[in-house]
This record gives C-alpha cells, sequence and structure tokens, in this order.
C-alpha cells in the first residue's frame, strides 16, 4: 500500500526511472515540477487496500558534477520508499537534477497590481486629505512636525508600530522563524522592557521639556557642537538607512517573482514622498495605522491559507514540533548562536531602547500626543500591536516550514535567498487566488512606506529645529511651512536616490550599511545616558 507523504522510486526497466505517490491531491513531494518535464500514467484503482497511483517520469536529467543531460536511470528493483522531506536531498544525493530550463517562475498578474495599487492610492488620499484639510487658526511648523500635539493614544501608537515593521522585517521574520524556530519570539520580550524603560526614563523628560528634535536635550547639557554632531549623524545615517529600506524589498521581489524593480522603487518613493510632505506628521500617523492594518491582513491571510493545505494547526504544530522549531528552551550563554534567549532579552532591550527611547522618529510621535499619560498609553498600544504583528509573521514562518517539510524551496533551488521564502509561498498558496498575492505585495509595501515616511517628516523636523531656527530666529511661521515643506521633498528625492544608487552595490556593502546604523544608535543612546544620570559631564 503506497503511504501518503511518501515518494517511491522504482526501476521497471533500464532507461526508466519513476516516481509514484498517491495522487488527488499530490504531495509536495516531486518539488512541484513543472508539469511539461514530467509524463504522466495513471493506473485505474485497485482494490480498496491499495489506492490508485500516479506515475511521473521525468523526460531528462542534468549531472550534477558535468552539468550535461544524461539519460535517466536508477537501477532499483522494488518500489523504494524514500521520506518525502528528503526527496529532494534524495535525488540530489543520487547525482540527478531535474533540468529547469524551461521553468517560468510564478509572477504578479493584473488582479495583483490592481491590489498593490489601491493601498498607494489611499495612502496618498489620507496624505491629501490631511495637508488640504483645514484648521483653525494660523498653520505652525510644529503642527507640520508634531500634528499641533493634539494625538490621540491609538493612532500614534499603530503609527510606531508601523515604523519598526519594514519591508525588510516583513520578509525576514516568517524566514527567520523558517529556519530557526519560534524562539524568534523573544524579540518582543526585549522589546517590553524597552518600552517599559522608555515609558519610565524618556517618554517623561522629552514631553516635558516640549522639544521636537531629540538633539535640543544635547544642546541643553553638552553644548551646540554636541548637538550639530548629533543633528550630521542622524541626517547621515537615516538617509542611508532608509534608501535601503526603500531599496531591499524591491530587489528581493524582483528576484523571486520578476516584479519590476525601478516601478517599485519610484511608486512607493514617490507615494511616499508626496503624501509626507503635503500631510505632515497626520499624514505619516494615519497612513501609518492603514498601512499596519494592511500588514497584518497580509499575514493573516497566508497563516489561514497555508494551515488549511497544511491540514489544520494541529497538523502544522506536529511537524514544526518534530522539525525543532517549537524552541523556546534556549538559554545557552554562548554568544556565537545566532539566536538565544539572552540575546533577545538582554542585546534586544538595548537595541530597542536605543530607537523607542531617543531615537527622533519615535520620540517626535510621543510628544504628538495630546498628554504626558496619552503618549505612555500609546506606547502601550504599541507594544500590543508588535506583539501581534511579529507573532504573526513568525506564524507565518512555522506554517510555511509544515508546509515545505518534503522539500525545501531553498534546496529545491526554486528560490536563491532565504529572503524570498515569503514571496515564493504567497505566489505557491494562492495560485489560484488572483489577487490575494496582491494583499501580500501591499503588506510588504506598507512596511517601506511607514519607514520612509516616518524618516522624511524626522529629517525635515531636525534640519528646521536643529540646523535653521538657530541661525534665523526672525523667520515667520509661513515661511518655516515651506521650507519644511520643500525638505520633506528633498529628503524624499534623496531616499530614492540612495535606493537606485543602491543597486550599484552588492548585498555585502548592503549590509556594512545597516550595521553602520547600529554603530551610530549605541553610542548615541550612551551620551543621552550620560546627560540624564551623570550632572558632573555636563557642561
Amino acid at each position: 500500500m503506497l503511504a501518503q507523504g511518501w515518494l517511491y522510486l522504482y526501476c521497471d526497466n533500464p532507461g526508466h526511472f519513476r516516481a509514484a505517490c498517491p495522487v488527488r491531491p499530490l504531495p509536495r513531494d516531486l518539488c512541484q515540477a513543472p508539469k511539461e518535464l514530467w509524463s504522466a500514467q495513471e493506473e485505474e484503482p485497485g482494490p480498496a487496500d491499495k489506492p490508485a497511483r500516479k506515475e511521473y517520469i521525468p523526460h531528462r536529467f542534468l549531472d550534477l558534477a558535468s552539468g550535461s543531460p544524461r539519460e535517466p536511470c536508477l537501477h532499483i528493483n522494488q518500489p523504494t520508499p524514500v521520506p518525502g522531506h528528503n526527496s529532494c536531498l534524495f535525488l540530489s544525493l543520487m547525482g540527478l537534477k531535474m533540468e529547469n530550463s524551461t521553468v517560468t517562475a510564478p509572477g504578479f498578474v493584473l488582479a495583483d497590481y490592481a491590489v498593490f495599487a489601491l493601498m498607494l492610492f489611499i495612502s496618498m488620499v489620507i496624505g491629501l486629505f490631511q495637508g488640504l484639510k483645514k484648521s483653525d487658526g494660523e498653520t505652525k511648523v510644529n503642527d507640520f512636525f508634531t500634528g499641533g500635539q493634539q494625538m490621540s493614544a491609538v493612532p500614534i501608537g499603530l503609527s510606531l508600530c508601523a515604523s519598526f515593521m519594514s519591508a525588510v522585517q516583513v520578509l525576514g521574520v516568517p524566514s527567520e522563524a523558517y529556519r530557526y524556530g519560534l524562539k524568534f519570539l523573544y524579540m518582543c520580550l526585549g522589546q517590553s522592557f524597552s518600552s517599559l524603560l522608555t515609558a519610565c526614563l524618556f517618554l517623561p523628560l522629552f514631553y516635558r521639556l516640549r522639544i521636537t528634535s531629540t538633539n535640543q536635550y544635547l544642546q541643553l547639557r553638552f553644548g551646540r557642537n554636541m548637538q550639530l554632531l548629533g543633528s550630521v549623524q542622524f541626517l547621515v545615517a537615516t538617509l542611508l538607512y532608509t534608501g535601503i529600506v526603500i531599496y531591499a524589498p524591491a530587489v528581493i521581489l524582483n528576484q523571486a517573482t520578476g516584479l519590476n524593480m525601478w516601478a517599485s522603487i519610484f511608486s512607493t518613493g514617490t507615494i511616499c514622498t508626496l503624501y509626507t510632505t503635503l500631510g505632515g506628521m497626520k499624514a505619516v500617523v494615519w497612513t501609518d495605522t492603514f498601512q499596519i492594518i494592511v500588514m497584518f491582513s497580509g499575514f493573516l491571510a497566508v497563516f489561514i491559507q497555508g494551515t488549511v493545505l497544511v491540514g489544520g494547526p494541529a497538523k502544522v504544530l506536529e511537524i514544526a514540533n518534530n522539525g525543532s522549531r517549537i524552541n523556546f528552551n534556549d538559554f545557552e550563554l554562548d554568544p556565537r548562536r545566532r539566536y538565544t534567549f539572552w540575546s533577545f532579552t538582554v542585546g534586544g532591550t538595548m537595541l530597542w531602547l536605543s530607537m523607542y527611547g531617543v531615537n527622533q522618529a519615535q520620540v517626535q510621535r510621543y510628544i504628538s500626543c495630546k498628554t504626558e499619560q496619552v503618549a505612555k498609553w500609546a506606547l502601550l498600544v504599541n507594544q500590543v500591536g508588535l506583539c501581534l504583528i511579529v507573532s504573526s509573521a513568525a506564524a507565518c514562518g512555522i506554517v510555511m516550514f509544515a508546509l515545505y517539510s518534503h522539500c525545501d524551496p531553498l534546496m529545491g533551488e526554486k528560490i536563491s535567498s532565504p529572503d524570498q521564502y515569503m514571496p515564493y509561498l504567497v505566489l505557491d498558496i494562492f495560485e489560484d487566488y488572483p489577487g490575494i498575492p496582491g494583499l501580500f505585495l501591499a503588506c510588504a509595501y506598507s512596511g517601506t512606506l511607514s519607514t520612509a515616511s516616518t524618516s522624511i517628516n524626522a529629517m525635515a523636523a531636525v534640519t528646521v529645529e536643529d540646523l535653521l531656527k538657530p541661525r534665523f530666529a526672525d523667520i515667520s511661521q509661513k515661511r518655516l511651512m515651506l521650507i519644511s515643506k520643500a525638505l520633506s521633498l528633498t529628503y524624499g528625492t534623496g531616499c530614492i536616490t540612495v535606493a537606485v544608487l543602491a543597486t550599484l552595490l552588492d548585498w555585502g556593502v548592503l549590509q556594512g550599511s545597516f550595521t553602520v546604523m547600529g554603530v551610530v544608535s549605541g553610542p548615541l543612546l550612551g551620551v543621552f545616558i550620560l546627560g540624564m544620570f551623570v550632572p558632573a559631564t555636563n557642561k
């Protein structure tokens, strides 16, 4: 009797390699081989205890050593069961590989692009509405950067959450969970500790000072030179990072799905720049709120469809547990380990504290709230939202592991890098549902838009507050508003330019840019802690 989930290899005569498996539905044991490369022959149903089977005969194989074609023949006289999750590996060990020169990579269809365009259109409409909406009295530049300090907890909290989930995280978290398991969720613990410390130590300080730029605090403690140093490093690092955030998903999705890289860079960069320029902080916050809903919807759709295909939540957990992906008991102190409880809780707390405690983009949202207490509630909303969105992304990774436990797409050479796991999964499981892959595309680029818009507004705020106002104290509010919008447009154009230039670099240089961002954040956090808790160092 043929068992579900096994791949049977046999050779009934020289020159013919055959693989038989139960059909209807066909398991993923054969790495989803294109039908064009296989001849199929189905036998009539046999006795009740022996289900019908379908025989797949590959036309040609490539010799892995020489790369030249050869006739497929494995000298196996009897049907030989091979565990499904090793079937691709088995073929590789036999020195065989299916010729894939005629394979057509999956891609997006018109309905998918329509869903993506709808997300961009709604984001643009929100920005236009906030920019054209009339306000009581003269609009001041602080209204552009802090929303008039009248924002409520829920939109600010969701905006904080959306800014963290860039497209790099949308694509990367499921991949990391697929490869290393659910211990990745310890990240939420480090984020919780950092949010608590921020609410108790940093947020009250910045809110009571009523400063728009965090570097103004450096001036109060250490003088003008330290303020300028902090401003310049923030502008340079944020410009580079934001350009990479725009570029990274474009190149990953281009490699995985054939999505036009230039169209995605310019469309997302331009839309983001326009609505940030027109609407300021209010446009950023409300588009972030919409985009975090899109992100969560995308993850939820993938999780539900993937779970159904696997056979239910219990089956997903069983496969994940057997594959050591339910691994919350990693408490080793070895710093060479990629992820452990300690690296996420201790190292993660310090990392997130540098982002949520003293980062300009985050602090700017805190002081946009009506009161200090509302700002603390916003931090709580942010933390709950982060746990939900990170958990849903990690859950998608576990579902992906259960779905591809029979044949890893990277091992089967369906994809070329781990970053492409999620796009491949989406196009695979939603092949018969046009438009749903477009929801994931909108999900990924919602992360890009939220991060980029926040960064553009923050860079404009730092330039006005730290570089222009001290030198031009008598400038009118109307002129400052025009300058602020011009700066937003300039920085948005600069981010798109960095994204375009990034296409000329290799991934090693890009990873170095992320490292620079981390190297800058640590010392900056140290300077703020020094100014706050060691008065003897103050000027």
